[in-house]
């Protein structure tokens, strides 16, 4: 398994998806949209105990929808949902969704964190975050930006600003994987009071400093969380151009938290809605079964890093947040 400095090092080194982000300064909130040339074969799981989704029943492997359109992260806690309503808008402005009759209908999958208690405005009389889902799907690009952007704009950690990352790699047989995050963790993502990132053993050159594992060792059990706050939750996409279908995505799904696990001290909590979705947009053969073992491997791996890399990528905090990395240790 090795990374690929030669590309971008995000998601998007799946040929054919394309990432879009939207921010709004004054909510100190946004969206992050996921989509592709074509629809693509999807699944999620949800490990934490307090999740936010809209059209995730639908990737269940027995439901008869095989493939979305789009996958939308969003901040604004239950608001924010309305974002996949400005995609699926999007999406079918451009002839895109699921035949029904003569309509098209979008498939956009959504998750939400909660971001609500960062200093935003929140004074609103019409739900903005509709229109910055459009904003984000119309921004949607293989290039585009980590750290405070997008869906983690206003993001936190116990102990640092929280943020959008990304990762990606190729495995020996060529097929690719990335991970894209959105982290607003209830823990944290460094050991201590320390530069140090847990992830550290995962990660590939000095994409997030270079410093390797905390030389004291750390202590998980005594980690700083900000339970008091109750603002919590980080979001993930896997995907890959090796063919999977929707059980095998849903695999790939459930494989990538052990990625929050090494990288997030503690994670899973009951106050953390930690979900995690994969994608297959199967421009590659599909793996034998020692393929898609080392694939979920891999993708644990990537949202290890990623997760690091948004912390890492996090620009000075506004007042009201917690400091970015940057800030402290940059």
């Amino acid at each position: 398994m090795t990374a690929t400095p030669e590309r971008r090092n995000l998601i998007t080194d799946v040929a054919g998806l394309r990432v879009g982000n939207a921010t709004d300064d004054t909510l100190r909130s946004g969206v992050t949209v996921l989509t592709a040339d074509a629809p693509f074969t999807a699944g999620v799981h949800v490990m934490g105990g307090a999740p936010g989704t809209r059209e995730t029943d639908l990737l269940a492997p027995d439901h008869v929808v095989q493939e979305v359109d789009a996958l939308v992260l969003s901040g604004g806690s239950a608001f924010g949902l309305d974002a996949a309503s400005g995609v699926a808008e999007g999406l079918r402005a451009a002839g895109r969704g699921f035949a029904v009759g003569a309509a098209k209908v979008p498939i956009v999958p959504a998750a939400i964190l909660f971001d609500l208690l960062n200093g935003g405005r929140h004074d609103w009389s019409e739900n903005p975050y509709k229109a910055l889902g459009r904003e984000a799907f119309d921004a949607a690009a293989p290039q585009f930006e980590i750290g405070s952007t997008g869906a983690g704009s206003g993001a936190t950690t116990a102990s640092f600003r929280g943020g959008l990352g990304s990762a990606s790699a190729v495995l020996p047989d060529g097929a690719t994987v990335g991970a894209l995050v959105a982290v607003n963790a209830l823990g944290s993502a460094t050991v201590g009071d320390g530069p140090h990132f847990w992830a550290a053993p995962f990660e590939v050159g000095a994409e997030f400093g270079g410093l390797g594992p905390d030389p004291r060792g750390g202590d998980p059990i005594a980690a700083p969380t900000k339970l008091a706050r109750h603002a919590n939750t980080t979001l993930g996409i896997v995907a890959t151009d090796a063919a999977l279908s929707k059980t095998q995505c849903t695999r790939l799904a459930t494989a990538a938290h052990d990625g929050f696990a090494r990288a997030l001290v503690p994670s899973h909590t009951l106050m953390d809605g930690d979900l995690v979705f994969a994608a297959s947009t199967g421009a590659r053969p599909a793996p034998d079964i020692a393929g898609q073992v080392l694939l979920g491997h891999a993708a644990a791996c990537v949202v290890a890093r990623a997760i690091a890399r948004a912390i890492f990528a996090a620009q000075p905090a506004p007042d009201g947040m917690p400091p970015a990395w940057q800030s402290r240790f940059g």
